[in-house]
């Protein structure tokens, strides 16, 4: 299972950042050529991306943000970046499947180009408007290069006409709506950025709220964010240790050939079987896992 918990936006223009993004523990890292960097610096923002993917090997998921390819910028970031074979591309302002499309041929192009192993490059979009919205699961399956689609929270309020409330109830029609999206097309869903790095209480409240609707990771902007983010989405000891005895008991009814599973008095049913692989495979992918039953 890949863990897409955090995904860390670096600046593209700060060269102390680029150097040290991989030192905080982030399932990925994002290296911004767009909204971070003012037009004056897109060009120094763009090598210095290249070079620090050139000369480090980070120890996670490397994605660089490029410029929507409307723009004067966005070509050229595919074009420089695409040499030195990051592990995602994200495109902003996500509004058709076209979008999408697009920037897949010239992945594929720049692929047979460098030698580099056919599809071994992938997408996420982010949307952050109404339209990219109500075109979500189109987006989400435009490529098999999409691992993720993200809401773009700024944006898109900007484009609802409205503004953050503590509880984010602007979000809720466009996250339940990601998620479906995400959840059909069978591939990640990555919430918005919480950017009042000090107001730790309200970034726990949200990251809880989008954890339980079924989001998969939290986009973040600073390092202090991670480890919180990381505890709110493990699963917890006690659900480990549920998801054990759920598989356990399921293996024994298997063995002896016999159609009724139970646990402690309770009839468990297929989904509650699913619930627990999903539970162990993520705490084994985040090195949880006591190990005690295999799946």
């Amino acid at each position: 299972m890949k863990l897409r918990r955090t995904m860390m936006f670096v600046p593209g223009n700060n060269p102390g950042m680029l150097i040290n993004a991989g030192i905080y523990g982030a399932d990925t890292i994002i290296f911004d050529l767009e909204d971070s960097v003012a037009i004056s610096e897109k060009d120094a923002a763009r090598h210095l991306v290249y070079n620090a993917m050139k000369a480090i090997k980070y120890p996670c998921e490397v994605a660089v943000r490029i410029n929507h390819i409307s723009t004067p910028f966005g070509y050229k970031d595919l074009e420089v970046i695409l040499a030195v074979k990051p592990d995602l591309i994200r495109l902003p302002k996500s509004e058709t499947a076209a979008d999408i499309q697009e920037i897949d041929a010239i992945i594929t192009a720049a692929e047979i180009k460098h030698g580099f192993v056919p599809g071994s490059i992938k997408m996420m979009a982010a949307i952050e408007t109404a339209k990219g919205i109500r075109n979500a699961f189109e987006i989400a399956t435009a490529s098999p290069r999409m691992v993720a689609i993200a809401i773009g929270g700024e944006d898109f309020l900007a484009d609802l006409q409205t503004s953050r409330t503590k509880d984010g109830k602007e979000f809720y029609s466009a996250r339940g709506q990601l998620i479906l999206a995400a959840r059909e097309a069978g591939i990640h869903a990555i919430d918005t950025v919480f950017g009042d790095v000090n107001n730790e209480e309200d970034f726990i409240a949200e990251t809880t709220r989008i954890k339980e609707m079924g989001f998969d990771g939290k986009s973040v902007v600073n390092p202090r964010q991670i480890n919180i983010a990381h505890q709110i989405f493990m699963p917890t000891t006690k659900e480990i240790d549920h998801a054990e005895r759920v598989i356990t008991a399921y293996k024994e009814s298997l063995a002896r050939k016999s159609g009724v599973v139970s646990l402690n008095g309770k009839m468990i049913d297929v989904p509650v079987v699913k619930r627990a692989e999903r539970t162990l495979a993520y705490a084994n992918a985040a090195g949880k896992n006591n190990g005690r039953v295999k799946l």
